[in-house]
């Protein structure tokens, strides 16, 4: 009974592209905390997403999958100010710094004080925020512009790192599964994350709590190749001394 229960709701968020769990616990006519045990088991056998309280299905095309930055800014908006707060300790003067395009680094980049930094990424809105700081020099990736993520891709980033020492990347991603493993919903994100991790000295996962154990659709990394991870705990969690989240 219960992996008929799986394929239909498996077939149910193939067809309707996704749908919460009220949704799906009233299709299947079940309670909503056996669809969430339903989820949480298919999620881990790579067959749904799961996002913020909803199913989602997997988008082989990943081009056109994850919520756009202005959804996003919206969501645990004070996990993220705390997240960012946090972060902010780690940032001298002088430091070269990467930063990717979620939301929790715009958030981070707003808190700035104008000291002096260089500050490499791939995110039109982080640009903008940064651009009255006299004294932080600005980067970009450059590249197409993606309006609905604001994001630049297809950047020749293996020229642009060549000549420059990232000493810290700062980035969030879509979800840490329960082997430690690193996912993202499109693949050129990924790759501009997979590849700040090979280049940066050290490197912070900034991800709140209802990322954790959540896979989704392109893989970055590992849990290991992060110096630490900080979230909206009391602590920080330190990657090489957790072990699996």
């Amino acid at each position: 009974m219960k992996i008929t229960r799986h394929q239909e709701l498996v077939q149910l968020v193939e067809h309707y592209s996704n749908l919460t769990t009220q949704q799906l616990a009233q299709l299947l006519a079940v309670s909503q905390e056996t669809v969430r045990r339903d989820l949480r088991v298919l999620q881990k056998q790579g067959k749904i997403v799961r996002q913020h309280g909803r199913a989602k299905r997997i988008n082989r095309g990943v081009d056109e999958s994850g919520d756009p930055f202005t959804e996003r800014l919206k969501s645990h908006l004070n996990s993220k100010a705390d997240i960012a707060h946090r972060a902010l300790a780690w940032i001298v003067p002088g430091m070269v710094i990467a930063l990717d395009a979620s939301s929790t680094c715009w958030y981070l980049a707003r808190l700035l004080p104008d000291i002096p930094l260089t500050v490499f990424t791939n995110s039109e809105r982080i640009c903008q925020a940064l651009a009255k700081r006299e004294h932080i020099q600005i980067m970009s990736t450059g590249g197409l512009l993606q309006r609905k993520y604001a994001c630049y891709i297809n950047a020749p980033l293996a020229a642009q790192l060549k000549s420059l020492d990232i000493d810290l990347f700062l980035f969030s991603c879509e979800g840490v599964d329960s082997n430690g493993t690193l996912w993202d919903t499109r693949s050129w994100n990924a790759e501009y994350k997979t590849m700040l991790l090979k280049r940066s000295a050290q490197s912070l996962l900034l991800i709140d709590k209802s990322k954790f154990d959540r896979v989704s659709e392109v893989r970055i990394g590992e849990q290991v190749d992060v110096t630490e991870i900080i979230t909206e705990s009391s602590q920080p969690l330190m990657a090489h001394k957790c072990g699996v989240l």
